[in-house]
């Protein structure tokens, strides 16, 4: 796990002041603080930090070819490296190093961009061909590893793993972008396809980048995708061996490393499994961490302590509560870019727990994206099941009137908050999904923008994205199209991000085994009954690993690695949610109605309404924008 940072002119090869490219990778030095270099020639800079994994003392970066005609740049880590050093090998490279670092350089000169096929991993890379005058970027199927890039004054392309290095550079035009904050208080996070700064593009996941000297800067071109549109066949005994198998192989290929290194174990179900399937891999007791909370309607430990004894780990936890809000100042800086969902404060807190004894840790994501575990699936299913019963007039009449004529009752029980399901009965499938996803409704933000908001939005709406890639999924029902969007938008955009921002905050690898491109390829072909049945999320995984696992872990209601900012707001962190009204970096944008937002701060505290997740999306935005602008 590494920092990358560099500069590239297209049209003219300028020189490339190294103490340029050496100030955008020092602004990440905590992503690589075990080495670092620059090299500049010609019309081209290559920065890097290093975090070492692999070839411990060796494998330094900007790395280049014997001959030094080829350059790179390289973030992440590639689990089939000794397969590809062993095929390059015979092929006639010879290897200086040993890390997987080389195999890139390799790769590059024997397959050209067709060797992002063959690499199994998740990366953000850079290679420099100086006899082709190119520049090559590239970033993993999923979108673990992060890649920004920008187009300054002077003609160059910049580019960074973070936000903060092309920060750096003081030709980077510091603009707020407004629709980035509408996609913000939409989702809670700012998605691939935009930036809070304007003009900063990130490359989006399973793209690459090839620009060629004396030619303009061509778009992305998309290099890999998942697709719903085929099914397995088999039996449910025999797919379910298919699913054990790749699972293994996703955490047995993430075990390469030569470093300490462990698990997060939230005692849920996947990190469970990741634990157990480690488990059986590691001759010693794996390594695992868990972060509580002092709210008993959001802790597991209970149930990691179980796993944890089950498989005899060596097994740490810590404990989250509001005094530890005080961090959000570390999570602003880590993440630059606003980023409101709550649970970060808590991956942070368990990353920093794991880097007191590993360097690498593995964790649970993506399962719940790719075997449909979140409880908005379910309703997904159970709603489409409706529509497909009912005229879409007489579902937006019927359904409609009576959405907007029952009372929200945020403070009921929920079997009684039947107004969101109404009102997304009245939708069509991809709008309700849509909305399902966010924090802060199109409601609440007409509410809290003003004129000159709307105005500068000009009809940018961030839901538009999940509909569009809804209606352009290759899939077959709708379950693929909400699993499709998203592994397009959700996953990158908040869960992969959160992830990497924060272990690379304490210098920390976190891997995920259950986004194996294999095991997500083979899952998304699943017949969606196998992902979803009878209400039950994850059904074949979980069936799969009953011979590993208590059933009290499998089959617990999920409750998820939320942080309880709602409680917060109505006890410790009430003055916070009071003070964003007059909070002067949010009213100098001009794009805020400060006595809306006053209102819903004060209908929170007393209990009337649930605003829990929009206050701490202001609480982000407004130290966010003070970092960035002010």
């Amino acid at each position: 796990m590494c920092g990358l940072a560099g500069l590239y002119y297209p049209e003219t090869p300028k020189p490339v002041d190294p103490a340029r490219i050496r100030a955008m990778t020092e602004a990440m030095a905590v992503r690589g603080p075990d080495g670092e270099g620059v090299w500049t020639a010609p019309g081209v800079g290559l920065g890097h930090r290093r975090l070492s994994i692999i070839d411990v003392e060796g494998s330094p970066q900007p790395m280049h070819d014997g001959e030094g005609a080829l350059s790179v740049l390289f973030n992440g880590c590639i689990y089939n490296y000794r397969e590809l050093r062993a095929e390059l090998g015979a092929k006639g490279w010879a290897f200086r190093t040993g890390g997987d670092t080389e195999v890139l350089l390799a790769a590059w000169a024997a397959w050209g961009p067709a060797m992002l096929d063959r690499l199994n991993g998740m990366f953000a890379f850079v290679i420099h061909d100086a006899r082709a005058q190119q520049l090559f970027m590239a970033r993993d199927r999923m979108g673990v590893k992060p890649l920004h890039y920008a187009r300054l004054a002077d003609g160059a392309l910049a580019f960074s793993s973070e936000l903060k290095g092309l920060l750096a550079h003081p030709l980077l035009r510091r603009v707020p972008d407004i629709r980035a904050v509408e996609d913000f208080l939409a989702f809670g996070y700012v998605p691939d396809d935009a930036c809070i700064v304007a003009g900063v593009s990130k490359l989006p996941a399973g793209h690459y980048l090839l620009v060629q000297r004396g030619k303009p800067v061509p778009a992305p071109v998309q290099w890999w995708d998942v697709s719903f549109a085929d099914r397995a066949k088999g039996s449910t005994k025999a797919l379910e061996e298919e699913l054990i198998a790749h699972m293994r192989e996703g955490v047995r290929s993430r075990l390469v490393a030569d470093v300490p290194l462990g698990a997060f174990l939230s005692g849920g179900v996947d990190s469970s499994a990741v634990v157990a399937l480690m488990a059986e891999a590691s001759p010693q007791a794996v390594r695992t961490c868990t972060i509580g909370f002092a709210e008993a309607g959001h802790d597991e430990r209970a149930f990691a302590a179980t796993v944890a004894e089950r498989f005899r780990t060596d097994h740490d936890t810590r404990v989250v509560s509001s005094e530890n809000f005080g961090l959000i100042d570390r999570l602003v800086a880590a993440f630059d870019e606003p980023f409101a969902d709550a649970s970060a404060l808590a991956t942070y807190q368990v990353c920093a727990l794991a880097r007191e004894k590993v360097t690498v840790a593995l964790s649970g994501d993506g399962a719940d994206e790719i075997m449909a575990g979140y409880r908005r699936y379910r309703f997904q299913a159970a709603e489409e099941r409706v529509r497909a019963l009912l005229p879409p007039q007489f579902r937006s009449q019927v359904f409609g009137t009576l959405g907007r004529l029952y009372p929200k009752a945020d403070w009921a029980p929920r079997p009684l908050r039947a107004k969101t399901t109404l009102l997304a009965l009245a939708d069509e499938g991809a709008e309700a999904y849509a909305r399902a996803v966010g924090v802060t409704t199109p409601a609440i933000r007409a509410r809290l923008f003003n004129d000159a908001a709307r105005r500068a939005l000009n009809g940018h709406r961030a839901e538009d994205r999940y509909i569009a890639a809804m209606r352009d999924a290759p899939a077959r029902d709708p379950i693929d199209r909400a699993q499709y969007a998203d592994m397009k938008i959700w996953l990158p955009g908040d869960i992969l991000a959160k992830t990497d921002r924060t272990s690379m905050a304490v210098s920390l690898e976190a891997r995920e085994p259950l986004l194996d491109h294999r095991l997500v390829t083979f899952a998304a072909r699943l017949p969606a009954s196998m992902r979803l049945r009878h209400g039950e999320g994850k059904w074949l995984m979980k069936k799969a690993m009953e011979r590993y696992l208590p059933r009290e872990v499998l089959y617990r209601p999920k409750m998820g690695f939320v942080t309880p900012v709602s409680d917060w707001f109505r006890g410790a962190l009430a003055g916070e949610a009071a003070a964003l009204s007059r909070s002067r970096v949010l009213a100098d944008t001009g794009w805020f109605d400060m006595e809306a937002l006053r209102s819903i701060a004060e209908a929170h505290r007393a209990g009337r309404e649930e605003h829990g997740r929009t206050l701490w999306q202001f609480v982000m935005l407004e130290r966010s924008l003070k970092r960035l602008f002010a």
